[in-house]
């Protein structure tokens, strides 16, 4: 089974953006160090600096990447510091890119279809808090983001509920991935996360969400200040999960940064804190997530450049004994 990234080539991908934005671009291409989708520096002949985003395939229908658009409109009428998308000539900002690839060993052709988009790019550093006020400030930044969150609804994004967990650990166990003798453990451990994670997400209300809301995906920036950017992982769920993630360790671990964030957040808007039985919970369907990711990518031709031991017998060792520990974090 070919990889459908490894089609895509320098030239193919600055004459793809070339003649979707008409524009011209120079020759040079930067590749940005992301795996799960594949984003590229470029550099139009005024000196414009660019970030083409080419969505991986499969991962998305083109309405859920709409949705992800939309939500970035929105929060920036809102005044929320976000990256939008350039349109092309018809107003238009996700292109589509159509290849035909043969299967490895025989001649029939598959179709290959990939979103993309054009960003420009932001200039800036990592956003590292070392003070009261930065933690502060993290609140606050998730705040603004939630207030228009909650006005609208993403009808075709996941949502982040007990029984999307269910459902990647039922798939990681249709596929057979996971060593015989460990399926036992696996499959205790997940269910008493599932009866907790169930427990504590009663009665709580969802919004519109950035997903992956870590220092990571947060630039600081000369002219704008801290700006948000990928929205890859836009979901519907508890407003905790854009917050948990900003924290630098367990929760046990990190009281004082919580308190900061929270004070921040609700000098903008209500924060339901029931919600924070859930952090720990998400960090355990995070790593089971992750897992059912890796078993979807398997096949790219990068993938074990990456992950060299993935699906190994010293793999699944450490695997269990992470869950295992995560569920002692979720009172399990």
């Amino acid at each position: 089974m070919e990889a459908p990234f490894n089609c895509l080539t320098p030239d193919l991908i600055t004459d793809t953006v070339e003649e979707a934005f008409g524009i011209s671009l120079k020759s040079v291409i930067y590749p940005y160090p992301s795996y799960i989708n594949r984003v590229y520096g470029l550099e139009d002949t005024d000196g414009r600096e660019l970030v083409a985003k080419f969505y991986r395939p499969g991962r998305w229908f083109i309405e859920q990447i709409q949705e992800e658009h939309q939500f970035l409109e929105e929060l920036a009428r809102g005044e929320c510091p976000v990256v939008l998308p350039l349109p092309d000539r018809d107003g238009i900002t996700i292109q589509t890119l159509t290849l035909e690839a043969c299967t490895p060993g025989t001649t029939e052709a598959t179709e290959l279809v990939f979103y993309f988009a054009l960003f420009p790019k932001i200039s800036g550093r990592p956003f590292d808090p070392e003070s009261d006020e930065d933690w502060l400030r993290l609140g606050s930044l998730a705040a603004r983001l939630h207030v228009t969150g909650r006005k609208a609804k993403a009808e075709s994004r996941l949502r982040l509920e007990p029984d999307l967990l269910q459902n990647y650990r039922e798939k990681l166990l249709e596929e057979g991935l996971i060593p015989e003798d460990f399926v036992s453990d696996f499959i205790s451990i997940t269910d008493r996360a599932l009866e907790l994670f169930r427990s504590h997400y009663q009665g709580l209300s969802a919004l519109r969400l950035h997903g992956d809301f870590h220092r990571g995906n947060l630039i600081g920036s000369s002219d704008r200040g801290l700006v948000i950017i990928d929205f890859d992982d836009m979901i519907t769920g508890p407003a905790v999960q854009d917050l948990w993630l900003l924290l630098p360790d367990h929760l046990r671990n990190s009281r004082r940064e919580l308190e900061l964030i929270l004070q921040g957040y609700t000098d903008f808007e209500e924060f339901d804190p029931r919600e924070l039985a859930l952090i720990e919970d998400l960090r355990f369907f995070r790593m089971v997530h992750y897992l059912h990711w890796q078993s979807q990518q398997r096949f790219d031709r990068a993938f074990y450049q990456h992950f060299p031991d993935w699906g190994s017998r010293a793999f699944w060792v450490k695997c269990i004994e992470d869950l295992e520990d995560q569920l002692c974090e979720m009172g399990g």
